[in-house]
């Protein structure tokens, strides 16, 4: 049994898998099915930005269990180390990514190991921030949510975490709501795509799966000949001939139609 890791491993095909920038990968592997199959055997696979918190202080842990800690600054990752992680899986390796404690803000010794597939969708709220990550993108997709939809997300989900209403609203005027202005809404101008209402926006959603299962079904080959921008640009143009149907208008020449707008709740 213990050959098994290897031989599932040989058995993979050998080439650079296609990888997607957004923050909406978990619907998307969810419809693509990929939830339900054998971590070895994922043709999609799944990383998020968050494992790559770093490992704080004392101090800082401290600060962290206060809501004192900013949590939304680019320095707030282990950079070199998503970087680095994100460089293996390009090349086809199996990786080991760190698994982050949300209620002790701290790094676990257990750990997730990642298998080649022939798509990575790597989340996150600053994936596009630092340009050695960005540039390593084949797709990058930007979510443009409406804020009250972000702070509303961001209350159920840290409530959810054992957090009081008075520190996750002190936390967010604090830090989220101004680092999203100052980090993550300035690399909008990087996506490749714009998706309106996140999750919610199913039209935009099923147009990236199947895109994706377009890749997984021979696609792949044409990207890795040298033509990795005409996926984004297709795909562009499907969400606004898609927004101009449901918008019942035409869309002025040479601009791109936004389905409407969406951001993971930090």
């Amino acid at each position: 049994m213990a050959a098994l890791g290897p031989l599932v491993e040989a058995e993979r095909p050998r080439h650079r898998p296609f990888l997607i920038g957004s923050t909406v990968c978990a619907k998307i592997m969810e419809l693509l099915g990929q939830n339900k199959v054998d971590h070895r055997q994922r043709k999609v696979a799944i990383i998020s930005q968050d494992s790559f918190y770093r490992v704080l202080t004392p101090d800082q842990k401290a600060k962290a269990l206060k809501g004192q800690y900013n949590f939304d600054h680019p320095d707030a990752f282990d950079n070199e180390l998503m970087y680095q992680t994100l460089k293996d899986i390009v090349e086809g390796k199996v990786v080991e990514v760190p698994t982050y404690d949300f209620v002790t803000h701290s790094r676990l010794e257990d750990k997730i190991t990642v298998y080649p597939a022939d798509v990575v969708l790597f989340e996150g709220i600053l994936v596009f921030y630092t340009q050695k990550v960005r540039d390593m993108f084949h797709m990058k997709l930007f979510v443009d949510t409406d804020s009250d939809v972000r702070l509303s997300r961001r209350v159920l989900r840290d409530m959810n975490r054992g957090r009081d209403l008075e520190q996750i609203l002190s936390q967010y005027t604090t830090f989220v709501k101004p680092a999203f202005e100052e980090f993550c809404l300035p690399t909008k101008k990087y996506a490749d795509v714009i998706i309106p209402r996140g999750v919610d926006n199913m039209v935009a959603i099923n147009l990236i799966v199947q895109h994706i299962q377009d890749i997984l079904n021979g696609d792949i080959c044409k990207w890795q000949r040298g033509s990795v921008s005409s996926h984004a640009r297709s795909l562009k143009r499907a969400i606004s001939e898609q927004g101009d149907l449901q918008n019942g208008a035409s869309n002025p020449p040479g601009k791109r139609v936004l389905l409407e707008p969406s951001s993971r709740p930090h």
